[in-house]
């Protein structure tokens, strides 16, 4: 059928970038772009870095787009403030309310929602992180000096400590798991980015989980498992996200860990595609199923899902390297690949006193994955050695030889 309409679910980053890689592509039929919140697209990485940083009170939104680029250059409707409700897949329309939005091609990039605490929604002070309101009435609490509790010490948890304690406010992370980041960098090495916290001087604790979060009407303790007691003016939840597919019940579009896709992002369901951090996808190139909450894989999914929906026929499976980044107390974490290995190696540095080292990851007899702290040097050089199937002897060998150049680089200095 001749595509006519394409809609897109979700003003995110995958969203914007799907509007953008369907103009690209020379679409020149009608585009909705429907978002459950009320702002246009906007950077989210900001949010929990520069955002709550000392002198950041002025910093603006992070929009991406403007409504005249949106009204014009890519002549597009902009649906904002309305989520989707449902989706009836057999007449190609998108529920919104009481309205019904036809499509021919439809990208959801719905993204994913935080997992909440229960019984936390009457106290005013706890918050997650996630929209760029979250970061405002977080901002302005760290501005006041509020005694914060992080839950949770992976990415964005870990960010917000980062920084509460750059503006001097008295901050402690409450992990659950004995190591956190396990998920994201595996067991060898969550630990070493973990211990960044201590070094820095915020009290982490991990292995202990959280009994309750009291107050009146305001936040004012945490209550651990272990019976400990920490005061709190805010408390940032952040024991990680689901996707965001509830509005898809009874649609057709199968769901699991995500909306499930092939390699072309495609769900099966005819004219519906998925990216972002909903999608779980067949990556070819790792040849693994993943679901990504990056940066990174939002805008090449969103691009690539718009350009398989407005010519299903001419779909291009979409594989990557996966890449994240995370700033903390003014240093860089990276990662490239997958954690899935059967050995980690640390070949430059060390994690447990230094503040820049590389860590390699093996399965089987190739390279998967890279962590670096401080290595925006050589990290993009392992994604493309990942990408071209680089085995593990050669890239322990490329490690060597550069550890050995940046040692007599050094000497020469000396």
């Amino acid at each position: 059928m001749d595509i006519e309409k394409l809609v897109v679910v979700g003003a995110s980053l995958a969203g914007l970038r799907a509007v953008e890689g369907a103009r690209k592509a020379g679409f020149e039929g009608q585009i909705t772009l429907i978002g459950a919140e009320p702002h246009l697209p906007y950077d989210r990485p900001p949010l929990s870095k520069q955002f709550l940083e000392p002198g950041s009170d002025e910093l603006e939104a992070p929009f991406f787009r403007t409504v005249e680029t949106f009204s014009g250059e890519l002549d597009a409707e902009v649906v904002l403030g309305a989520p989707a409700t449902g989706l009836d897949t057999e007449n190609r329309q998108v529920l919104v309310g009481e309205r019904r939005v036809d499509y021919d091609a439809l990208v959801i990039a719905t993204g994913s929602t935080p997992r909440l605490l229960p019984g936390t929604e009457r106290l005013s002070g706890v918050h997650t992180l996630r929209t760029l309101d979250d970061a405002v009435a977080v901002r302005q609490a760290l501005t006041e000096g509020a005694r914060t509790v992080v839950i949770g010490a992976g990415f964005i948890g870990s960010e917000v400590a980062s920084g509460a304690n750059k503006r001097g406010v008295p901050v402690t992370v409450v992990e659950a798991l004995p190591t956190p980041l396990v998920r994201a960098t595996g067991e060898a090495m969550g630990h070493a980015i973990a211990s960044l916290h201590e070094r820095n001087g915020t009290r982490l604790r991990c292995g202990v989980g959280v009994s309750a979060i009291e107050g009146d009407d305001r936040v004012e303790r945490v209550v651990l498992a272990d019976g400990s007691v920490l005061d709190a003016d805010l408390v940032v939840v952040g024991i990680g996200v689901v996707p965001a597919t509830d509005w898809l019940a009874g649609s057709g579009v199968q769901v699991d860990n995500g909306i499930l896709c092939d390699e072309n992002l495609w769900t099966g369901v005819p004219g519906v595609y998925a990216a972002g951090d909903v999608a779980n996808w067949f990556n070819p190139v790792l040849g693994e199923r993943q679901r990504m909450e990056n940066w990174t894989a939002a805008a090449e999914q969103g691009a690539a899902a718009a350009r398989n929906a407005i010519d299903p026929a001419n779909a291009r499976p979409y594989g990557t390297v996966p890449y994240f980044w995370s700033d903390w107390y003014d240093v860089r974490i990276q990662f490239v690949g997958s954690p899935d290995a059967d050995e980690v190696r640390v070949v430059d540095g060390d994690p447990e006193t230094g503040d820049k080292w590389v860590a390699l990851y093996r399965r089987g007899d190739r390279l998967i994955g890279a962590l670096t702290l401080n290595g925006q040097a050589v990290i993009m050089k392992y994604r493309v050695m990942i990408t071209k199937g680089t085995s593990w002897d050669e890239a322990l060998a490329f490690a060597e030889a550069r550890k050995a150049r940046m040692a007599e680089k050094a000497a020469a200095r000396a």
